[in-house]
């Protein structure tokens, strides 16, 4: 059973790798049995298809992403008893962790995203659900904190959405120029909006 596990684990990196380096249309089965390093008897008793293979990894992909979401949110409330100031607080926390981040090797939502899974709604699926997990999980902490701080037109699940729009694009942005504190900077810029719409007090660099 444990061979089995760390059989499929091995097929999932391997494959994470190839699409992060080649897009998923240019990455074949043959390529990820040769890099896994496994029969392709082993490969299609764990996956039917190459696009089951690309569901797997996109759901491991995200229930990952959910678990940094939930543990970075405990400690911001950890933090303080505040929404207004959990919610800046939650985006510091990326921001210290942005130069670990940024030594992973890609975003595997954002290389669906752009090449769209072939034939299949699936790959869509599993990332719009990640997304409004987010937008769900940070919309409903802005509202809470715009609830005790009125401002004008503020809209808590554009708020949340516009935390997605600057870690991508920061991404895009670090890899473009090559300057990897891109993304620290952008996050950055991004929670002294925060502080300003939602009226905390600002935070020492």
């Amino acid at each position: 059973m444990r061979d089995a596990v760390a059989t499929k684990r091995r097929i999932l990196d391997a494959a994470q790798g190839l699409v992060l380096d080649r897009g998923f249309n240019a990455t074949t089965v043959d390529a990820v049995i040769e890099q896994a390093g496994i029969s392709k008897g082993a490969f299609f008793h764990h996956f039917t298809s190459k696009n089951a293979l690309g569901r797997s990894m996109l759901e491991r992909y995200a229930d990952a992403d959910a678990a940094i979401l939930e543990t970075f949110m405990a400690r911001a409330e950890e933090s303080s008893d505040d929404p207004a100031q959990q919610a800046v607080n939650f985006v510091r926390l990326f921001e210290e962790s942005s130069d670990e981040m940024f030594a992973q090797p890609g975003c595997l939502f954002v290389s669906f995203v752009y090449e769209k899974m072939p034939e299949s709604r699936e790959a869509q699926d599993v990332i719009r659900a990640n997304i409004e997990l987010w937008r769900k999980r940070l919309g409903d902490k802005f509202r809470l904190a715009l609830q005790l701080r009125p401002q004008d037109e503020a809209d808590p699940e554009s708020l949340a959405d516009l935390m997605f729009t600057v870690f991508e694009g920061a991404f895009i942005l670090a890899r473009a120029t090559n300057e990897p504190d891109q993304v620290r900077r952008q996050l950055g810029q991004y929670r002294r909006y925060l502080e300003l719409v939602l009226g905390t007090p600002a935070s020492r660099a």
